[in-house]
């Protein structure tokens, strides 16, 4: 039983999984299915729309099948199956001490209850399974189903950093003890079927979250009494080998991207996550979510994902001091509805938890914990996508000036190009994202209305971050610094068609092909394991 359980855990974890074996070509892929049939006999695939699903059969047996569709980038998830793995995933749930004396059903509003159906299982083990694979865990709902469309992505930033509770500080037993007592206050509303009134269940989902958000203040500060000091080393530091530790995620308008590390100088918001704020995520946006749900369906997913957002960001914020925390506040909920306002300000943690505050020395605390967090992640943090590893100075130091372009000067540039510079040494790559800055992220349908331009800007990155392209760019090395200059001095729509006259490989072009074949060359040659065919419905032709 205990088995079977953690296979199931497993299995609705990773069942939008490329799968791959290290000693295996890296572009052949599996996936994890669900079957009517053991192995050794040919597989039986168990269809439903959602994994959680009743399979409709009294045994399931969970089956590695070849994928042998071509790999694209908007859902490429690639994870590693290794011997290594294999005895990870022993360590945290078969040799760990505890028993499973009965399995769980498949009834609706228990299957979208992860703490109920797998309560079982240690917390510790299920938040390590999906914290040291967290770039994974974040980007099921980043490239799933869920993400289609700039209503669905309207609910995060532009650009913002993640971290996470480090596993090590959490006491099991106290934290299994108060999911247990508030079970009813996590059901998520997957667990109510696919076809729903979203006003009429978002108030009642709305009262579930503010009466879990009080049981949760009074729970951390029932805890904050037990420890001697609240402060940095509550971010997890990947255990010093990890570099899942920290995540940016960028959003382009209609999709997004998250990385591993902190990419950029610092955004304007930060989440802290830990294992309830991942599992609700995940069975809510991942695995609980309806692909063939109504309207009704789909907004109250996204309504909900307003409730998890605010309370990640709410964690970070405990670590400021408490007159910054609402400055912060106040900055990222500008002009937001009243209501929402009432909702972020009661109940909050710190009203009743003392010894939060970390020894600021500057009028800008936000921007000091930000780099506290960066040196004491500095072992973990991957810099490929910096521009300082890259080894041509000169041409690094060109394009790190378009990360000075803000507001109107960086209007006129697309969401994400991609530019080739060609050099002696071969192509090298980069993503040029244009940062949309809001006054809120509260608003459904009139997100231009919440919108700040004033306050957007460009971010270079070396490689391939993004699966849409709305623009090409290719340019010699030695014209680098042209093209930068002709950037920075685009001042409308006519300016921007001359540069792409100069620089741009249009969708018309008659060497777009031969173009795009030197593109994904170089993908797979940079990042052979990330690698998918990019998709060409959003590129622009201007």
């Amino acid at each position: 039983m205990k088995s079977r359980l953690v296979s199931r855990y497993i299995y609705e974890h990773l069942f939008l999984a490329h799968l791959f074996f290290d000693d295996l070509d890296p572009r052949t892929y599996f996936r994890l299915v669900r079957s009517r049939t053991p192995p050794g006999e040919p597989i039986d695939i168990i269809a439903t729309r959602r994994p959680t699903d009743d399979p409709g059969v009294g045994r399931v047996y969970y089956r590695v099948q070849h994928y042998p569709a071509s790999i694209v980038a908007k859902t490429h998830m690639p994870y590693a199956l290794s011997a290594k793995r294999m005895q990870r995933w022993r360590e945290l749930f078969l040799q760990a001490d505890y028993e499973v004396t009965s399995l769980p059903g498949y009834d609706a509003e228990l299957s979208a209850n992860p703490f109920a159906v797998f309560f079982d299982l240690p917390l510790t083990s299920r938040y390590r399974f999906m914290l040291e694979e967290a770039q994974y865990t974040v980007m099921g709902f980043i490239k799933g189903p869920v993400c289609r469309g700039q209503v669905a992505l309207n609910v995060i930033n532009d650009y913002f950093w993640v971290f996470f509770v480090d596993p090590d500080v959490i006491q099991p037993d106290n934290v299994s003890e108060f999911y247990r007592d508030n079970m009813d206050l996590l059901t998520l509303p997957s667990g109510i079927g696919s076809t729903l009134r979203p006003v009429q269940n978002w108030n009642r989902f709305s009262r579930l979250q503010r009466e879990y958000l009080e049981k949760k203040d009074e729970f951390l500060a029932l805890q904050a009494t037990r420890q001697a000091s609240i402060d940095t080393t509550h971010f997890w530091d990947g255990d010093g080998i990890n570099d899942n530790a920290a995540l940016t995620i960028f959003r382009h308008i209609d999709s997004a991207t998250v990385e591993k590390g902190l990419l950029g100088d610092g955004p304007k918001t930060a989440w802290l996550l830990g294992y309830t704020d991942l599992e609700r995520i995940h069975y809510l946006l991942v695995a609980g979510y309806d692909v063939y749900g109504n309207l009704g369906h789909q907004l109250l997913s996204r309504l909900y994902m307003d409730f998890l957002r605010m309370d990640g960001e709410s964690n970070f914020l405990l670590f400021l001091p408490r007159d910054a925390r609402d400055r912060e506040r106040q900055l990222w909920y500008r002009d937001a509805d009243p209501k929402i306002l009432e909702y972020l300000t009661s109940p909050r943690a710190e009203e009743r938890v003392s010894g939060m505050e970390i020894p600021y020395r500057t009028d800008d605390p936000k921007r000091e914990l930000y780099a506290m967090l960066r040196q004491s992640l500095e072992d973990v943090l991957p810099r490929d996508r910096a521009l300082s590893s890259l080894g041509n100075t000169q041409l690094a130091s060109e394009l790190d000036r378009l990360n000075d372009l803000v507001g109107d000067r960086a209007q006129h540039a697309p969401q994400n190009a991609l530019l080739m510079v060609e050099t002696p040494a071969g192509d090298e790559f980069f993503s040029i994202l244009r940062n949309n800055a809001h006054l809120n992220m509260t608003s459904l349908f009139r997100e231009q209305k919440n919108r700040a331009p004033a306050e957007d800007r460009l971010q270079v990155l070396r490689g391939f971050v993004g699966s849409y392209p709305n623009a090409f760019y290719k340019v010699g090395h030695v014209r680098a610094g042209d093209l930068v200059a002709a950037l920075e001095n685009i001042s409308d729509d006519a300016d921007y068609e001359d540069f792409m006259d100069r620089f741009g490989v249009r969708r018309t072009d008659a060497d777009f092909w031969s173009h795009s074949d030197r593109v994904h060359r170089g993908y797979r040659k940079m990042e052979p394991q990330a690698f998918g065919l990019l998709d060409y419905n959003r590129l622009e032709n201007r």
